[in-house]
Parts: C-alpha cells; sequence; structure tokens
C-alpha cells in the first residue's frame, strides 16, 4: 500500500472510482478538480500496481480550529485490508500537522461499516441532517474527533488490527 499526494493527473482514476462508489450522488469532475487543486485541501490517493485504488480528502485552514473529512472512498476490492483506516489516519495527522483541534465528517446512515471505523478512531455522533444524501433520501450521521485526544489505537505488535505498512509520499509543494 502506498500513500501519495493525489495530483491533477490523477483525477480521471479518481473519478472512475468516485462514480463506482457513489453511483447516485457522484461529485462532478469539476467539483472534483477544484477540490484537488484548493489551497486549504490535503487529497491522498492508495496506489496498488500503479492503480489508483482509494482517494481520501481533507480540508484544513492551516492554524484554524477545525478541520472536515470530505471524502473518502476505496475500491470494493480492496476493501477491509486496513487501507480505508490508513487513509483516514493519514488524514487525521495531516488536520492535526494543520493546528486543528477538531475534526468533522458526515457519513450515510446506511453504511455502518465507515461508521465503524470512525467509531474506532475516537469520533462521536453530534446529529443527524434528514435527507442529507439525495437522491436516495438517506441521513447523514454528523461526527466529531478531538484532536487534542486523538492517538492511532495499537494492537500488543503496535499496529491497529487490520493495518499493514503504509507510507505517505510528499510532492515538492507539500509542508
Amino acid at each position: 500500500m502506498t500513500l501519495r499526494i493525489a495530483t491533477a493527473g490523477d483525477l480521471g482514476a479518481i473519478m472512475a472510482l468516485e462514480r463506482r462508489s457513489f453511483p447516485t450522488d457522484a461529485w462532478s469532475e469539476q467539483t472534483m478538480a477544484a477540490e484537488l487543486s484548493a489551497p486549504h485541501s490535503h487529497y491522498l490517493v492508495d496506489e496498488q500496481d500503479g492503480a489508483v485504488v482509494g482517494y481520501g480528502g481533507l480540508r484544513a485552514l492551516r492554524g484554524g480550529p477545525d478541520a472536515d473529512i470530505q471524502t473518502i472512498a476505496l475500491d470494493e476490492t480492496v476493501r477491509g485490508q486496513g487501507r480505508g483506516r490508513a487513509l483516514l489516519r493519514a488524514l487525521i495527522a495531516e488536520a492535526v500537522a494543520r493546528g486543528a483541534r477538531e475534526l468533522f465528517l458526515e457519513v450515510r446512515a446506511d453504511n455502518p461499516v465507515a461508521e465503524g471505523l470512525y467509531r474506532s478512531e475516537g469520533f462521536t455522533e453530534l446529529g443527524r441532517r434528514a435527507h442529507y444524501y439525495q437522491p436516495d433520501d438517506v441521513d447523514a450521521i454528523v461526527m466529531r474527533l478531538d484532536l487534542r485526544a486523538w492517538a492511532p489505537t495499537a494492537a500488543p505488535g503496535g499496529e491497529a488490527p487490520g493495518d499493514e505498512a503504509t507510507t505517505v509520499q510528499r510532492g515538492p509543494h507539500d509542508d
């Protein structure tokens, strides 16, 4: 597993995965391109054998008190391997590095696997946004993580269950 900073050149692969992962409410290519290039965004891709098999994004103003996980998606062929946790932890670490004290996200109420992942990393439910995901009419669970108290939960061997060694490759313009 290799995590690296997403570039504009990854847009096609990200959009293919976006459309497979979120068939009824995928972001537009223009929205995703804007996210990848926004100054306060931090997007990562997960590669396997040179192919993008996952991505995740964070929005965090440097020095700001809070940050938001924008999205995380994995190809269904690589789910359950600890890759989602690795992406999530890398985004959390970036939020911490940018000085955020709180991290927020929304998760579909019909996605208990993702909700369980977030809870296992310390996110707690703040509330729900009724009918948030359209056209599916699914509620969003709004979750918060206190970054001042966050530390990866490790098993006795040093890694959390399902984790695997992960490297995040930094680009030339990354701090």
